[in-house]
């Protein structure tokens, strides 16, 4: 099959994609799945080393942004358009995909009047503005949530759960041998958290008592990591501190507690390990979905969910010395989240794609 996918400029719009194309490629060697993304952004680095081929359009998102800069974006649109037109002549691709996300929009009007097979992936409980309006003219909607609003009760909606790279998928629950200490795996999303960084470092002071027994996985973003790596060898912490983590499978694995933004992708990533953690949602996301998102693990037990606002350098070293004293609640906080798991979420898009396009 020769599939179109549209999404990046974020982790969370493009990491999905990536399971997509594998397990594409996985059903069909012969598969040819192509990527749509902006230049300069995660995609850029991302995908070619994940080994697909991207093509760059230029076009830049609106919500949020000042009202001049909305103008010149606006003015991008019909230029990616063409762009977007070119991409799909060269291609010829049976089914475009969209994963949200601005990028998506031109990719998809693209096609519409083509006959080609189009989709998109929700990965939020609140729709981002792409995706709803995307959502009346593509033929089939894939949902991470079955709460997802606005979407869920069309006909063409599919509940499927957010996928996830194989690589994550099956990996252990336990961690391999860390000399004995607790590890903490702080995430604040595939391009850090300043705001996270600065707590947790704030935190140290306070985890002195259990300095020797503590190990530290830090992804900071390329923006904050050289400071991040001073403070941490200047309070002699064991760290290990990277702009960004690669081999996030290893990562998850050597983690007993993960704290972390809520966004979807990574909620799905913590469930398909199930790891315990504590989500800290971004206060700033459109109409506040990663607290919604947050609140879907939190109320069954399987995540504690503390607001930005409400953390500290004082309770987060709290909570981390409470868990780590409790091993009881670690291991049901992971069980739960398991439970709440997807693991066949890109395998059951594909097979709708495939009979989508009327195949077996």
């Amino acid at each position: 099959m020769r599939v179109l996918i549209a999404g990046g400029g974020t982790g969370g719009h493009l990491f999905p994609g990536i399971a997509l194309a594998e397990e594409f490629m996985r059903r069909d060697p012969k598969s040819v799945c192509v990527f749509v993304g902006t230049k300069g952004r995660i995609e850029s680095r991302v995908v070619p080393k994940a080994g697909f081929e991207l093509r760059i359009i230029d076009v830049k998102g609106l919500k949020g942004k000042a009202p001049r800069d909305k103008i010149n974006n606006l003015f991008l649109i019909p230029g990616s358009l063409y762009q977007s037109v070119l991409i799909v002549r060269e291609h010829k691709p049976e089914l475009v995909i969209g994963m949200g996300g601005y990028v998506s929009v031109p990719v998809i009007f693209a096609v519409l009047l083509t006959g080609i097979k189009t989709a998109i992936c929700e990965q939020n409980t609140i729709p981002g503005t792409a995706n709803r309006v995307l959502a009346r003219f593509v033929n089939r909607i894939f949902v991470s949530f079955p709460e997802t609003k606005y979407l869920s009760s069309m006909k063409k909606t599919r509940f499927t759960g957010n996928p996830v790279r194989r690589g994550l998928i099956g990996s252990s629950p336990k961690r391999k041998a860390q000399n004995g200490k607790f590890t903490i795996l702080l995430l604040g999303g595939s391009q850090g958290a300043h705001s996270m960084n600065e707590k947790m470092l704030a935190a140290l002071d306070h985890l002195m008592p259990m300095k020797d027994s503590l190990k530290i996985i830090h992804q900071t973003g390329e923006a904050d990591y050289q400071w991040v790596c001073r403070e941490y060898g200047e309070k002699a912490f064991d760290s290990e501190v990277a702009g960004f983590i690669d081999d996030m499978a290893a990562a998850y694995r050597d983690a007993d507690l993960v704290i972390c933004r809520a966004g979807a992708t990574t909620i799905s990533e913590l469930t398909a390990c199930g790891k315990a953690s504590v989500l800290v949602p971004y206060p700033f996301a459109a109409d506040n979905h990663q607290e919604v998102n947050a609140r879907v693990l939190s109320d069954r037990g399987a995540a504690r969910m503390v607001l930005n606002g409400d953390l500290n350098g004082r309770n987060l070293a709290e909570i981390v010395m409470g868990m780590a004293a409790d091993s009881i609640v670690l291991s049901r906080m992971g069980a739960e989240a398991s439970r709440l798991g997807r693991p066949g979420a890109s395998k059951a898009i594909v097979e709708s794609c495939y009979e989508l396009l009327g195949r077996n």
